[in-house]
Parts: structure tokens; sequence; C-alpha cells
């Protein structure tokens, strides 16, 4: 770039507000009056809450679904309620901060198991406009950075593990079952390394220290698509890489179901139907 266009770049920067403005972070919040709320069809039934982001409930739009949408026919509808809170655009943050997260507190009953996955949203700097107010602190503990919004309020936004600890230790409460889950891997990484490392670890550490229980989705899934195979998962996406076609929504809602065979005494193993 040139001197003088870089020159008339910042001029034009200054002359607009006097910052240079972040690029738009691609990842949409839906708009929530969008979303159809779900509830329990049968409330003497025992119910599966999901919780998360679009990852996990995507409607269909641009031929995306998340794995939430695909995993009822898994369990026996004369045992279990499911119910899909999830909405695209949040983390464990916003989900909370909008005060979707005590929605769902409101309808637990005794008996009934929440699976909680975030993620895919949660990363980033707080403060950063491009994030949306999304982005959460790292780690488990229990600092808090103020963060300025848009309006001029400041909100104190905790740890990823906070958000996750105040999510089990609520449910819990209302007597409830919890299983936190990593995230879904993305297709550029999959192959290549560990997706979504530090959520997993989080997600332990919260579960360990809660008595709940955690699913390493992101492994599972990982160790799933290496047996299906490159051709085979590109057919899993609908985007560049972060949500699932209806194919890989059905494929990922198998994979939870596997995971939670795969957890000890495992809690939901007794709701399955005859599709598993």
């Amino acid at each position: 770039m040139s001197r003088r266009l870089f020159v008339s770049l910042v001029a034009a920067t200054l002359a607009a507000g006097g910052r240079l403005a972040a690029a738009e972070d691609p990842r949409p919040v839906v708009d929530a009056s969008t979303v159809a709320v779900e509830t329990a069809a049968n409330r003497a039934l025992p119910t599966l809450h999901l919780v998360g982001d679009s990852t996990v409930r995507s409607g269909g739009k641009a031929g995306m679904w998340g794995w939430g949408e695909r995993i009822a026919p898994f369990f026996d509808s004369h045992k279990i309620n499911v119910v899909n809170h999830a909405i695209g655009g949040r983390s464990a943050r916003t989900f909370f901060t909008e005060g979707r997260w005590q929605k769902v507190v409101d309808v637990l009953q005794p008996g009934d198991f929440v699976i909680i996955q975030f993620g895919h949203n949660d990363l980033g700097r707080i403060g950063d406009p491009a994030n949306k107010g999304r982005a959460d602190g790292s780690g488990t503990g229990d600092g808090t950075v103020a963060d300025t919004r848009p309006d001029g309020s400041t909100e104190l936004v905790h740890t990823f593990g906070w958000y996750m600890a105040k999510f089990v230790t609520e449910a819990q409460a209302k007597h409830a079952g919890v299983i936190l889950c990593s995230p879904i891997p993305h297709l550029q990484r999959w192959q290549s390394g560990r997706d979504f490392e530090n959520i997993a670890r989080w997600d332990a550490e919260v579960a360990t220290t809660h008595h709940a229980l955690f699913m390493d989705l992101t492994q599972i899934i990982t160790d799933a698509y290496k047996q299906a195979g490159k051709d085979k998962v590109a057919t899993f996406f609908a985007d560049t890489g972060t949500h699932t076609s209806d194919l890989g929504a059905q494929f990922n809602a198998a994979c939870v179901i596997a995971g939670l065979r795969r957890l000890p005494n495992p809690p939901l193993a007794g709701f399955l139907s005859a599709k598993d």
C-alpha cells in the first residue's frame, strides 16, 4: 500500500469516528423472534433439555442443521421428552445474560437431564466489537473483566468455566442431571489436530469439581470422522466448516448417543429407542 493511500484511509477513518473498525464477525446472532420455543410434550415424563448454539440448533437455514435437531428419534418418546433450547450465535455468556438459561431452570423438574454445549462463540477478546459481546474470560476461575456495552453500561464478564459451573449448580439444585460436552469440531481441524482443547479442559474441570458428567464430543466426533474418511465428512458440512448439513447433523447425533453410552453408569441408557 502506498503512503498516500494509507494516509487517505486513516483520514477517512478519523472523519468517520476516530478509530479503525473491527472486522465483522461472520457468525450471526440469530434473531430470537424467528426461533420457535420448544416445550415438553408430556410433563408427566422426564425431559432431556439441550442447551447450546447453532451447531446444536440451526433450523435448516441455508441447509444447516444442528445435532440437537436430529437426536429425538434416538429416544423413546413414551419414556422421555426432548426439548431443544439451543439458539444460534450464543456463547455461554450471552445464553446466561439474555435470560435464556433462567428459562431452562424455570421448567426443570426432578429427574430431568440437561446436555450443555458451548464453545464456538466463546473465544476471542473481551471488548472487541467484532465478537458482538460474546467472548468469555479464559479458564474456570472467579475472575472478571469489565466490558463496556454499546449503550455505555458495564458488564462484568466471567470466565467460561464460571458460566458452565453456574449452569451445573443451578440445574443440580432442581435435581436434574447435567452432562457438559465439548463442541463439534470444525471441518478444518479434525484432520490436523485437536480442536477446542481449552474448552474441553475447562468443561472437564467444571464437571469434576461439581460432580457432573463430561463428554468429550469434540474427540468422539473427530474419531468418527477419521473412520468415515475425508470425502464423506465433506458432505457433513453446509458451510465453510462450522455448521453441519442434515446428513452431518444425523451423523453427529449418533455420535452424541455413542458418547452418552460411554459415560459412567450411563444415565440416559434406559430412555433410548430401538433406533440406537
